[in-house]
């Protein structure tokens, strides 16, 4: 029995499934959590399906999170998608539940759940989804809704289909999911669409990048530089990939101050291997997409050092 079909079987014995994933979520989070629920929804109406976490505004076109209670999880199946350990899951009580199932595309550094389905080759959790849909589609029910919403997710972890994780079975996964009602056009546009004020923090993000010889590049937004922007942290996803637009730069830190004062993290690469870099600073991810944590700037600055190596050693090697 494969991993695939021992989920399945454990979702037709559940009577209430919950599905959690990451906090500050992207995408691909919402859309694999929100798109799996859609499909054992449509194939199980009998079932109770929650899907909890914080809403976002930005997402409210994706759907609306679900409030559980702990009574929810008695004698639940907890499914974690898109979450690479367990600090980030988004909710307090998904270890109070009957059995816990891991589904995720990021490297398992942190084996929790039992079955775990882990795939670093795919493009995102939202193509684990369909790829686990597909052969059982006699028995599941895909809706548009459902296409629509791991579409988005494929889109979103692919960034428009530009990453390196992109590949044939990625293309074909979106070409099934268009054939099934996703509106590719719409999913596209919402997802390329920027507000005025994070226009404008681009600019500065341009302006204010620093490129060391290497081809690693930096910027740090502060509170002071977000509040003069009127947008907080959940807005400044739009400014990651900003940097590897340019020619020269390899690798590349966006610095987000927290309101605690610590920093987020966003670590992207074209070639050189970041992940390690975000391992010796309480994150991980993927080789080109990692996130991580400094607690104030002389721990930016370590982070910065190391980013260096990590450029001027691809350098070497390629």
């Amino acid at each position: 029995m494969t991993v695939q079909t021992a989920i399945f079987d454990l979702i037709k014995q559940a009577k209430t499934i919950i599905i959690h994933r990451h906090q500050r979520p992207d995408p691909d989070a919402i859309g694999s959590q929100l798109g799996l629920a859609a499909i054992i929804k449509a194939s199980f109406p009998a079932k109770r399906v929650l899907t909890p976490g914080k809403q976002y505004h930005g997402f409210d076109w994706l759907g609306q999170m679900d409030e559980v209670t702990e009574a929810d999880y008695q004698d639940a199946l907890v499914l974690i998608l898109d979450t690479a350990n367990q600090p980030r899951i988004d909710g307090e009580l998904w270890n109070q539940g009957k059995t816990i199932v891991k589904i995720d595309h990021h490297p398992n550094d942190d084996a929790f759940g039992d079955p775990q389905w882990v795939d670093v080759d795919a493009s995102s959790t939202s193509e684990m989804i369909y790829n686990w849909y597909a052969p059982l589609a006699a028995e599941l029910t895909l809706t548009a809704n459902a296409a629509r919403l791991l579409y988005a997710g494929i889109v979103g972890d692919t960034g428009r289909f530009l990453y390196s994780a992109t590949k044939p079975s990625t293309m074909r996964a979106a070409a099934a999911l268009m054939e099934a009602g996703a509106d590719a056009e719409a999913v596209n546009r919402i997802e390329d669409t920027i507000t005025l004020p994070v226009a404008r923090l681009s600019a500065y993000v341009y302006e204010h990048l620093t490129q060391l010889d290497s081809g690693a590049a930096y910027v740090i937004l502060t509170n002071a530089i977000l509040d003069s922007f009127a947008i907080g942290d959940a807005s400044t996803a739009g400014v990651v990939p900003l940097p590897g637009r340019i020619d020269t730069v390899k690798c590349w830190a966006i610095f987000v101050q927290q309101k605690e004062g610590d920093f987020r993290i966003r670590l992207r690469s074209k070639g050189p291997s970041i992940n390690g870099v975000a391992k010796n600073h309480d994150g991980g991810g993927h080789a080109l997409a990692s996130g991580a944590k400094a607690k104030d700037q002389q721990e930016i600055e370590t982070v910065v050092r190391e980013l260096d190596q990590v450029a001027s050693q691809y350098e070497k090697e390629v």
